[in-house]
């Protein structure tokens, strides 16, 4: 499926005015949203024989294809708060998880000693669900804290609104390809 610009700047619109409306009914605020730049996966991998992400880094958005190209999605993101932070290139998924653990990364540790692992749930910065890439220490998931979405906010990873990593962990199985950009 092909989306024109156009009807993505469309779809925007009609985004903008649902969340201007539901703000209005329930006073929840996110402001935070992504400039999407739309991707083709034909200019990042040379087949879509499997599953394909793209992390755009720089729009701060993941761009989703099925494995035949019927179903084609973007999600807005968090991205690394520093250029040292972020990985890019190609990998894969790895591992996925419903209900993350969190532990804080040897280099964290050192930044912020007294930091311990968190548990699944409320507290938990992996949110809802996690999806594991090939470089270590580097994942793809949730966030219970929602004004992280859009900006430069985190220590590596890539993440999402949990309804989209919910969304988006349905759609990906252990070796999805990912490049990140």
């Amino acid at each position: 499926m092909t989306v024109s610009r156009r009807e993505l700047l469309g779809a925007a619109l009609g985004a903008t005015v649902l969340a201007t409306t539901a703000r209005a009914e329930t006073s929840v605020v996110r402001s935070n949203v992504s400039s999407f730049k739309m991707q083709d996966w034909r200019d990042h991998f040379e087949a879509l024989d499997r599953a394909t992400i793209v992390a755009d880094t720089i729009s701060r958005a993941l761009h989703f294809w099925s494995a035949d190209g019927a179903d084609y999605r973007i999600f807005p993101t968090s991205v690394p708060i520093s250029d040292e932070l972020t990985k890019r290139g190609y990998t894969e998924i790895v591992r996925k998880k419903v209900g993350p653990s969190w532990t804080p990364t040897p280099s964290q540790m050192e930044r912020y000693p007294d930091w311990k692992p968190i548990p699944p749930g409320p507290e938990n910065p992996l949110g809802t669900h996690a999806m594991y890439l090939g470089w270590p220490a580097y994942i793809i998931h949730g966030t219970h804290d929602t004004r992280k979405i859009g900006r430069r906010s985190s220590d590596g990873c890539i993440g999402l609104f949990n309804e989209n990593i919910a969304e988006l962990f349905d759609l990906c199985p252990i070796g999805t390809q990912v490049r990140v950009i």
